[in-house]
């Protein structure tokens, strides 16, 4: 049976897409503009065997989440700046003991209470940075309704493959946008499960270290007794506040994100071997730059575009490649210029770089790229 076509916002193409992934566990708490992935999981959840849980509080909600992994939940939790800011600390935890869960940030003018209904791209680098230390991190942000889905699917598989907190970027557009879209079905859908442990209890370790760097992870209250600590910690789970042994994790925290990179960096492009500019988006901002690209190329100008659908960890290499043949890189970002700085730093003086910044709650429109191409020709 084919699925028919539905008309969906964003928001709520994050319930479907974590339901499909096997969701079964929410924690959070109401905040504009993501409060329609709560309100949907409340109804969805139950009726699939999961539980929906509104918080005191985000720092709350994103400690709940992380319970909720580690009992054997695939889990959940969605917010917008001012909660994501407050999910930080927690978050940082869930990255030291390995808990697998997504984080959705709707994102929306800030600092502070901001525009709270207006678009934003501002905590880019805040999702690379929000927590303290170095850590790991992964996030996708998706430019359309049927990519927040599937990008929903991909944060919950990576989250699972690679046991790590995943944050799925949205922006207040893609978020509360409605579009025709055609779900793939179940049978479709690529679903990964965390690797469980294939030693009994008594020879478990749960921090052991592998050749993928991952540690296979029992639940909670199945027989498997293990220790979890933000403090570093060996093997067994308990702290060791030596040198060596933070080092040791840390190096392979960051290993089972370095070492898939094929994996994990998600991007699309059209680019001919004739064009000399490049536009560089993603989220809503996107859109225009597809748009903007494609009247360029009517006007006889050899323009391009990429699509960043993984923003961190960020394609380097990809970049430098790129910049080669390229003469000039746009990058159009909601923000004051977050996402540039790294595009600037990896293309090593190859190609000149600029950015077109919005920040008062408006949306870049093609033309505005359009004009800014034209100006660099």
């Amino acid at each position: 049976m084919t699925n028919k076509p539905k008309l969906l916002q964003g928001d709520e193409a994050v319930v479907e897409g974590a339901i499909a992934a096997g969701a079964r566990f929410f924690a959070g708490y109401p905040i504009t503009p993501a409060s329609e992935i709560a309100e949907g999981l409340a109804e969805k959840l139950p009726a699939h065997g999961g539980k929906f849980i509104q918080m005191e509080d985000e720092l709350a909600s994103m400690a709940c989440v992380i319970g909720a992994s580690l009992s054997g939940l695939k889990s959940i939790t969605a917010t917008s700046g001012p909660g994501f800011s407050l999910k930080q600390e927690n978050l940082g935890l869930g990255m030291m003991i390995e808990a697998p869960c997504v984080v959705v940030n709707v994102q929306r003018v800030g600092p502070s209470t901001g525009l709270p209904t207006s678009p934003s791209q501002g905590d880019v680098m805040q999702a690379k940075w929000g927590t303290h230390g170095d850590h790991p991190v992964i996030a996708l942000a998706p430019s359309s309704v049927k990519e927040t889905f599937e990008l929903t699917v991909k944060a919950f598989n990576f989250a699972e493959r690679f046991r790590t907190p995943v944050i799925l970027l949205l922006d207040e557009i893609v978020g509360h946008m409605r579009e025709k879209v055609v779900l793939p079905e179940e049978e479709e859908i690529e679903i990964w499960d965390r690797k469980k442990p294939k030693k009994g209890p008594e020879d478990f370790n749960p921090y052991e270290e592998t050749e993928d760097h991952i540690p296979p992870m029992p639940d909670y209250g199945t027989g498997y007794r293990y220790h979890t600590t933000g403090l570093f910690h060996d093997k067994t789970g308990f702290p060791r506040g030596t040198n060596e042994d933070a080092k040791k994790l840390m190096d392979r925290l960051m290993a089972k994100i370095e070492e898939n990179m094929d994996i994990i960096s998600m991007y699309e492009e059209d680019i001919r071997e004739d064009d000399d500019v490049i536009v560089l988006a993603y989220g809503s901002t996107m859109r225009s730059a597809i748009n903007a690209v494609s009247k360029a190329r009517e006007n006889g100008i050899n323009a391009g575009w990429i699509k960043l659908q993984t923003l961190w960890p960020f394609p380097e290499e990809y970049i430098k490649e790129i910049s080669k043949n390229a003469k000039t890189i746009i990058v159009p970002e909601l923000n004051r210029g977050q996402l540039i700085k790294e595009v600037k730093e990896h293309v090593f003086g190859n190609a000149d770089v600029y950015g077109i910044n919005k920040y008062d709650g408006t949306l870049i429109k093609p033309d505005e790229i359009l004009n800014k191409i034209k100006e660099v020709k």
